[in-house]
């Protein structure tokens, strides 16, 4: 297990900090978890997580992999990662305030300073959302 605090490897902050903890990482792949809080400004009014919540958190997941590699190589700072694009996104169910997303991003080529990534949210066993994104990291 990783014990890194999150703050040091991505650069959102809290309201909208949408992952707490990376897990693990082998090779191309990280693993996150995040609790959704009752106060997480991505709930609806049906209390449930948005899928603009569930987007941000994949895209903070690659973003925290991406500043444990930085990091690991030296860099005294996380690196800031922006959505080029979104492709694919399922939202299979919205989460609600208390659930725990456990989420695995894999880091595909890079071309041109984009990084192609794939992202994908449990709740538990299920499947609540995935998607595929285009990613750019300032190094």
């Amino acid at each position: 297990m990783i014990t890194e605090d999150i703050e040091r490897l991505i650069p959102q902050r809290a309201p909208i900090l949408m992952v707490d903890r990376l897990t693990q990482v082998d090779g191309a792949e990280g693993k996150t978890e995040f609790t959704i809080k009752p106060d997480n400004i991505f709930l609806d009014d049906d209390r449930r997580l948005a899928e603009a919540g569930l987007i941000e958190h994949i895209a903070q997941s690659a973003s925290a992999f991406a500043g444990y590699q930085a990091l690991e190589a030296g860099a005294t700072e996380p690196p800031i990662g922006y959505i080029g694009e979104v492709k694919k996104f399922h939202c299979y169910r919205r989460p609600q305030a208390g659930e725990v997303l456990h989420t695995t991003v894999t880091m595909g080529a890079e071309v041109g300073g984009v990084t192609l990534l794939t992202g994908a949210t449990h709740v538990g066993d299920e499947l609540v959302a995935d998607t595929r994104m285009k990613i750019s990291i300032e190094k």
